[in-house]
C-alpha cells in the first residue's frame, strides 16, 4: 500500500490471493503470489481490509473478489468493524480450477471442501465508506 499512501480514492477494485496455501508462514514466490494466500486464505484479504478505509474517499466503494474458502463473512465483518457498510453483492460457483484441484486433498484434509464438493463459490465483497 505504500504507493498510494496518502492517496484517496471513489473506487477500489481488488481480486487478491485467496486460496489457502499449505506452506503457511513462507512467502510465496514467483507465479504462486498470484493465489498463495497463507494458512487460511487470508493473508493479503485481512491487509485490505485494513488498510482501505484509508483509501477510501466519504461515498467511495471497495468491490473485492474472493473464494468462500476464506471466509467471506470474516471479510465483512472487519470491513464493518473499520467502518464500512459490506455486503456480500454477487456469488458464483465454477468448476475448480488447476490452483484448487492440485490441492484438493489437503483443503478437504482441513474440513475447507466437503467431500462431495468439485466447484468453488467465489464472491463480491462491496463495501462502502459512509459519506
Amino acid at each position: 500500500f505504500t504507493p498510494v499512501r496518502g492517496e484517496s480514492f471513489d473506487l477500489v477494485l481488488a481480486n487478491p490471493p485467496y486460496v489457502p496455501a499449505p506452506a503457511a508462514g513462507r512467502r510465496p514466490r514467483g507465479a504462486a503470489r498470484a493465489w498463495d494466500a497463507g494458512h487460511d486464505g487470508r493473508m493479503v484479504l485481512d491487509r485490505i481490509c485494513l488498510e482501505v478505509p484509508r483509501l477510501l474517499r466519504p461515498g467511495g466503494v471497495l468491490l473485492l473478489v474472493q473464494s468462500a474458502l476464506s471466509d467471506p463473512a470474516r471479510t465483512e465483518a472487519l470491513l464493518r468493524e473499520a467502518g464500512l457498510k459490506a455486503a456480500v453483492t454477487r456469488r458464483r460457483r465454477i468448476a475448480f480450477g488447476p490452483v484448487v484441484r492440485g490441492r484438493e486433498r489437503w483443503l478437504r484434509q482441513r474440513g475447507l471442501l466437503p467431500r462431495a464438493a468439485y466447484e468453488e463459490e467465489l464472491v463480491v465483497v462491496r463495501a462502502e465508506l459512509p459519506v
